[in-house]
């Protein structure tokens, strides 16, 4: 998010209670932005909008878009390449079997280390990566601010878990913010993650029918199908702060319309 008075890339912005605008640290007073609110009103907290996430109870606010016009600021760049890079970490770890071996000889046959890592960045990689972004994307179709933000402590949960060979994973989230987000709106917002997984789960099907069995190309299209499809499944909870509680939230017909079909082929596939 940027500063309204002065352009700087401010992850954690101060949101001015007087004209509402967002600033960085150094222009978060009234003074310092030449605020054009009323200052001699008694100041007024804004009250949160419907996001499809947000870290904290601070007020989040609609940001400018970026003067420059790039889809992507700087910090988000690099935050996506963290958190893409620490999930495949991560999953390269559980899939070798963890440090205590407790998932067996998986590792050994999907291929050397450097192979297990590359098929850990494609497939749960792409699956984190464009499931965040089409939240991004249909959020700023309707004219939002969205913007992603890794988590560390949660990179650091995943790393850690999947020592044992099992990963809870949650590397960050797509901020998304405006001062009148529908329930509709919002739940197709969210809707976008799962579906997104869905349709990459599918484009990873044609490796696993069509390698031969045991071929790092037939493994690339076993895990990147099963994982994707269990990320849409889970994804679709109606858990806050899962996708599937703003889903229901907008219509209980339209999330059960996503996720019966979505618990039917995971269990017809026997990934649960």
């Amino acid at each position: 998010m940027y500063c309204e008075y002065c352009g700087k890339d401010e992850s954690l912005p101060f949101v001015c209670n007087y004209c509402g605008g967002a600033y960085c640290g150094d222009h978060r007073l009234p003074e310092a932005h030449q605020c054009k609110g009323d200052l001699s009103q008694k100041r007024m907290i804004t009250p949160p909008p419907q996001t499809t996430f947000t870290w904290s109870d601070a007020p989040p606010v609609e940001a400018p878009r970026d003067p420059g016009g790039r889809p992507f600021s700087r910090l988000e760049i690099r935050d996506i390449i963290i958190a893409w890079v620490g999930l495949g970490l991560a999953f390269t770890v559980a899939l070798l079997g963890g440090a205590f071996g407790l998932s067996g000889s998986v590792g050994s046959s999907l291929g050397p280390t450097p192979v297990v890592f590359g098929i850990a960045l494609v497939t749960v990689g792409s699956g984190f990566v464009l499931h965040e972004l089409s939240h991004k994307f249909t959020a700023q179709n309707y004219g939002y601010w969205a913007e992603f933000r890794m988590w560390p402590f949660g990179l650091v949960l995943a790393l850690v878990t999947s020592l044992i060979g099992f990963i809870f994973a949650a590397p960050g989230a797509t901020y998304i913010s405006g001062a009148s987000i529908s329930t509709e709106e919002n739940g197709k917002i969210s809707l976008a993650g799962p579906l997104t997984n869905v349709g990459v789960a599918m484009a990873f099907l044609p490796f696993a029918l069509y390698f031969p069995a045991g071929s790092t190309a037939s493994h690339l299209g076993v895990i990147g199908l099963e994982i994707n499809m269990f990320l849409a499944l889970f994804n679709m909870l109606p858990v806050m702060p899962l996708d599937g509680a703003k889903v229901w939230h907008w219509g209980k017909v339209q999330w059960a319309a996503v996720f019966v079909p979505l618990l039917v082929v995971v269990l017809w596939l026997g990934i649960l």
